[in-house]
């Protein structure tokens, strides 16, 4: 996610609604100076958090120009022999006044304001980059994979992708989408033209976090997918919990009956790790085999 396509909100305003929410709730039990005390901090919340989204907007406009943002990449291994065969590139962005800011909170932001086309673009153009040199050095199977967000995924991602793959000499099957349920959703004739033009491509596509969002079965039906996501809910109690087994197992069944491969995130202990390979599951991604670093320290991890 995951930098990923469209985050969980995190901003403020979101954060700010649902507690105000709750003070309306509670609004009617409180009179009184409890009752104004509550209310005001409310207002007071609400334009905190509101001060808060202008300033990481009014910030966020400069820091590509700035040299702020930054790629990070997480190895994914094969789940038998462990080998390094993937990465997934995850944005960043440390700003001089705020600090660290999470992706959660200015991802959202940026798809709202208009700037996520040219950031993902960047995104994009650095992974492909990056990649193509390590295929040629270190890690000639190795993947690339990039997030897309919903504001990206337009008619003209197909130009803006085979532009990448041409300037940076990455070879389309070495590079995977993400995408998120979300936007499968519509059976829209556009979304599944510019899908196929994808696969046509060359490019790999990958539903990510699969299971989370409102997707039924029938999506991985309607569209040609080479990568299935199991999102780290399913993995967090393997391999304790039956459910989670007999749930991934058929998720696994079904991605692989469909011609999909199957990569489970969030792997954080060598159990899970275990649980996984025996159900099948093809790759794996998580703090167990390391957390998003930078292209340097991936190098020397591939070394």
């Amino acid at each position: 996610m995951t930098h990923q396509t469209s985050s969980p909100r995190a901003d403020g305003r979101a954060r700010g609604s649902t507690l105000c929410l709750r003070c309306q709730k509670a609004a009617p039990g409180l009179h009184g100076r409890a009752g104004m005390v509550a209310r005001s901090d409310c207002a007071e919340t609400n334009h905190d958090d509101s001060q808060r989204r202008d300033r990481v907007e009014a910030l966020l406009r400069h820091a590509l120009a700035a040299g702020e943002l930054r790629v990070a990449y997480q190895p994914v291994l094969d789940s038998v022999s462990h080998e390094t065969v993937g990465a997934e590139a995850l944005l960043r962005w440390t700003n001089s006044e705020l600090g660290d800011v999470g992706p959660a909170e200015f991802i959202p932001i940026a798809e709202e304001s208009g700037l996520m086309k040219s950031i993902g673009d960047w995104v994009l153009q650095q992974a492909c980059a990056e990649a193509a040199q390590w295929r040629s050095t270190v890690a000639p199977r190795l993947v690339v994979s990039v997030n897309v967000s919903p504001v990206q995924f337009d008619e003209d991602l197909i130009r803006r992708v085979a532009a990448c793959l041409e300037w940076t000499g990455l070879e389309a099957s070495a590079l995977q989408i993400e995408i998120t349920e979300g936007i499968l959703m519509p059976d829209d004739a556009a979304v599944r033209a510019t899908i196929k033009a994808l696969a046509d491509l060359g490019v790999k596509l990958a539903i990510d976090d699969f299971g989370t969002g409102y997707a039924s079965l029938s999506v991985l039906k309607r569209f040609a997918l080479h990568n299935l996501k199991i999102d780290r809910l399913f993995v967090g109690d393997l391999p304790d919990s039956h459910d989670s087994i007999a749930i991934t197992r058929a998720l696994v069944a079904m991605a692989h009956a469909l011609g999909m491969t199957v990569t489970a995130e969030g792997v954080e202990t060598s159990a899970q790790a275990k649980a996984l390979r025996e159900l099948g599951c093809d790759m794996l991604q998580g703090y167990l085999f390391g957390r998003a670093t930078s292209p340097a320290e991936f190098v020397r991890m591939l070394s």
